[in-house]
């Protein structure tokens, strides 16, 4: 059995008033467990993309291998992470 990376979100792009009070710059370790302070809608957006990289996996729309962008659903407020297999 493989063992699942973990991956870092960084939030890179935060426009409007984030609910959450995430921020640009902000980090979370997504691994086994929920990140802590971690605003659930986000987490949501985000664990479909953290367990394809978790898996060793990439996208083939990105440049880099082991990293995309997704951002949170608030379309008045979006939060964009950075994701990055560490």
């Amino acid at each position: 059995m493989q063992e699942m990376k973990d991956v870092a979100a960084r939030v890179i792009s935060q426009q409007g008033i984030c609910s959450a009070g995430h921020k640009v710059g902000d980090k979370f370790i997504i691994g086994q467990n929920t990140p802590d302070s971690m605003c659930s809608w986000a987490f949501c957006s985000l664990f479909p993309f953290a367990t394809v990289l978790q898996s060793g996996c990439s996208f083939p729309w990105e440049t880099e291998e082991g990293k995309t962008t997704v951002a949170c659903p608030d379309p008045e407020n979006p939060v964009v992470f950075e994701l990055k297999r560490v």
